[in-house]
């Protein structure tokens, strides 16, 4: 108990509203616009929970991304998104367990509530856009086989999830800025899968949430890792 409290004092009053206000808009949209899809409902409110954690580098994010990855993958494969079922499934979820296992190997001076923050070479910058674009490539011609709704933003949406799961893994602060990249290739996907389905505007809005989190993920990441480095020029 104490350390749960230790843990909930951790976030600023504006996190707490970050998280409230995000939490606030996925239910009114899904009671606006849903009112059946409880999965879609679930896993929206475990993803801007999971977003808020990663924003402030603690492990439990990536606990909360992996069970994302799962019911996201069921709901894409209800609208034949194949790539995104694929893609979450088959790669952001099992890269969310071997981000966890990184972050919780490298904590930040002992303190496993928050990574330690990396900074990779432009080498290795080089190495990952290469391989996105292999893997980018390959996919393609797995979503064409699988007859994917909306092949080109589904094809970019791997893409821009590889480098995301990729930088997570590395503990780049950048990460987040790619996930935030993800949610607008999102934001277009649901969009064309609401044409079909007004009920689907529900995910739109909770990609949207996902959006703002992210970026705030990006600035508070930026300063996290600016303390660190501050406090290792001290030492």
């Amino acid at each position: 108990m104490k350390k749960i409290r230790l843990m909930l004092n951790s976030f600023s009053m504006c996190e707490i509203t970050l998280w409230s206000l995000s939490v606030i808009l996925v239910a009114i949209s899904f009671a606006v616009f849903d009112r059946e899809n409880y999965m879609t409902l679930i896993a929206s409110l475990i993803g801007v929970t999971s977003l808020i954690f990663n924003a402030k580098g603690n492990p439990i994010g990536q606990v909360l991304m992996v069970v994302f990855s799962i019911l996201y993958g069921i709901i894409s494969y209800t609208f034949s998104y194949y790539g995104e079922m694929i893609t979450y499934l088959g790669m952001t979820g099992p890269m969310a367990v071997l981000a966890l296992i990184s972050w919780l190997r490298n904590p930040y001076n002992g303190n496993r509530a928050e990574v330690k923050v990396n900074s990779i070479k432009k080498r290795e910058v080089i190495f990952m856009f290469i391989l996105t674009a292999v893997i980018t490539v390959a996919f393609y011609f797995i979503l064409d086989f699988f007859r994917t709704a909306n092949i080109i933003p589904s094809t970019l949406s791997v893409a821009t999830s590889f480098i995301a799961v990729y930088l997570t893994f590395r503990r780049s602060a950048y990460f987040a800025l790619a996930y935030a990249a993800n949610d607008i290739v999102l934001i277009i996907l649901w969009a064309l899968a609401t044409l079909s389905n007004i009920s689907y505007l529900s995910v739109i809005i909770c990609f949207v949430a996902f959006l703002v989190n992210d970026i705030y993920g990006f600035i508070n990441w930026l300063k996290i890792q600016k303390r660190q480095n501050d406090n290792h020029d001290k030492e």
